[in-house]
């Protein structure tokens, strides 16, 4: 019996045949370099991407006509000026952290941290106590 029987009678309905050694020369390994191979990457602990954006780290590739830019984070003014107490009657602090509308801004459009938002908080609801600051807009409170 030759070898080439041998493997066709192995070959079942579910089974590929096995590369003869005449194939595994025809094609190129890993070190091998030639038009049609990719060179190969070491494998990392991880699965390959998908081509898609990782959840943090890396940056999205450039946009033509947009101008990427970062976003300097924002520092707290009152940690900044080492402010102990924030003051209820200074209203023209206060103002800058009520929107329009008069609710209070949050943390992550003004700025400021934990500690210094809960006492900015406290001080905007005892200046509006005593009418120094609005509850409401304007235009609501004249209908």
């Amino acid at each position: 019996m030759t070898d080439e029987s041998r493997t066709k009678q192995n070959e079942g309905p579910g089974t590929r045949p096995s590369p003869s050694t005449a194939d595994q020369a025809s094609r190129p390994t890993s070190s091998q370099s030639g038009p049609g191979t990719r060179p190969t990457r070491p494998q990392s602990g991880r699965p390959p991407s998908r081509g898609g954006y990782s959840r943090g780290g890396g940056r999205r590739p450039r946009q033509y006509g947009r101008r990427s830019y970062t976003r300097r984070r924002k520092v707290c003014a009152f940690c900044l000026a080492k402010k102990k107490a924030i003051d209820y009657k200074d209203v023209g602090m206060l103002r800058r952290f009520v929107g329009e509308r008069g609710k209070i801004k949050n943390r992550r459009k003004t700025g400021t941290c934990a500690k210094h938002q809960r006492r900015l908080a406290i001080a905007i609801k005892r200046a509006r106590h005593l009418a120094l600051l609005p509850f409401t807009a304007e235009q609501i409170r004249q209908f």
